[in-house]
């Protein structure tokens, strides 16, 4: 384990999954979501590909025994960037991250419904408090549907968000369950690729031919989700899952730095409360997983939790 190169790659993963969304939400007034989706999915495929090729995997990680495993991911997924990505047009970046981050605690929920895992009381309470913290996040749009077409359009983006969110975790159940069978590079490249086709069904409800400055920015959003998405990887692979994790919350400071500086978006204090809460219940999540993993490790070795 390299603990310092793992966070480095995770913060790295982070600030260029932020530069990404940055250019969607940039390009989101001009640009339909389903094809900034295609934007995003086919120019992370060279990079992948590139990757896979530095790593030796080539062709072997593209090989899959669960096919339609794979479609299964690619549906989920794509349907969870494309809420993702209507909601970057329709409301501040922080905001969208902040919601954005009640999909790790509905992973919690899903896990315990779809496979099996168990849900203890301190799990439940965590995840009820970052619910709450969605809730507060929440309440002035759900509030703002009969306040005038711009309160309406927010409110409906809020719930787009959460809907994101919600498909993000069903993505990540489903990488779960890959997992048993394939290799991480083949759930990386495949992803990418039934992202890509899939979004194409989008295109007869109106796509556009993208001016040269939003098709430049679609590209190298593709491309930093491609980089993004080989960071976030190695991460994982350098360090601990309870290390990497909380390095996630970085995505707030930095979402908030350029919606201030980029988008002069500046959060509001139920947001900021609402993130915070979100935040405390993941990173509670995280310490009690640690805690149990090493609990577990002295089991196996035969060592009482005393010692």
């Amino acid at each position: 384990m390299q603990p310092v190169r793992a966070i480095l790659l995770k913060l790295a993963a982070v600030a260029l999954f932020t530069a990404m969304a940055a250019l969607v939400k940039a390009s989101s007034d001009a640009v339909p979501p389903g094809e900034a989706v295609f934007f995003r999915s086919l120019f992370a495929v060279p990079v992948i590909v590139g990757w896979l090729v530095m790593q030796g995997e080539l062709p072997a990680g593209l090989r899959t025994r669960d096919p339609m495993g794979h479609l299964w991911r690619g549906l989920i997924g794509c349907t969870a960037m494309g809420l993702n990505f209507t909601g970057l047009g329709l409301l501040p970046l922080p905001e969208v991250t902040a919601i954005g981050f009640a999909s790790p605690l509905l992973v919690v929920v899903f896990a315990a419904l779809f496979l099996g895992e168990r849900l203890r009381l301190f799990r439940i309470g965590a995840v009820m408090l970052g619910l709450l913290g969605v809730l507060i996040v929440l309440s002035p749009r759900l509030t703002a549907f009969n306040g005038g077409a711009v309160a309406a359009r927010e409110a409906m983006g809020a719930l787009v968000v959460l809907g994101g969110a919600t498909f993000s975790a069903l993505a990540q159940i489903q990488i779960r369950r890959l997992v048993r069978v394939e290799r991480t590079a083949t759930i990386v490249f495949w992803f990418s690729v039934t992202a890509t086709v899939l979004s194409l069904l989008t295109a007869p409800f109106g796509w556009v031919m993208p001016g040269p400055g939003e098709a430049a920015m679609l590209i190298v959003a593709g491309l930093l989700g491609g980089f993004g998405q080989i960071c976030l990887t190695s991460a994982y692979r350098y360090g601990e899952a309870a290390l990497v994790a909380p390095f996630d919350y970085a995505a707030m400071l930095l979402a908030l730095g350029v919606g201030y500086f980029v988008f002069a978006e500046v959060p509001t204090p139920l947001v900021l409360a609402g993130a915070a809460l979100i935040m405390l219940a993941g990173g509670l999540i995280i310490w009690r997983e640690r805690q149990l993993g090493l609990k577990r490790g002295k089991a196996r070795q035969g060592i009482t939790p005393q010692g």
